[in-house]
């Protein structure tokens, strides 16, 4: 027996229970961005971006947006290359 299809019937039926999604998106942000971007001679910005073993943390962890973070790779690079930043976490 065919059943008459109701308003709602198309959708697809999920075990969620309401909720919207299964992640919470944080917005990205970035702290230099309302002072005209990442400067190379701003060290303190820059460490607060530069993890314990001299890398840079990935725009996932801090909730830079990737043209924030481009940025802010060339800024540490250009640090790096006048001395102003040491190249590993040997130098700290």
């Amino acid at each position: 027996m065919l059943r008459k299809k109701k308003k709602g019937d198309d959708k697809k039926k999920d075990d969620r229970k309401g909720r919207s999604s299964m992640f919470f998106r944080r917005k990205k942000t970035f702290k230099a961005s309302a002072e005209g971007g990442a400067d190379y001679k701003d060290l303190t910005l820059l460490k607060a971006y530069i993890g314990e073993n001299g890398k840079l943390v990935p725009g996932r962890m801090t909730g830079t947006a990737s043209r924030h973070q481009r940025l802010l790779s060339a800024a540490v690079k250009r640090a790096r290359y006048l001395a102003l930043l040491p190249y590993t976490d040997k130098h700290f």
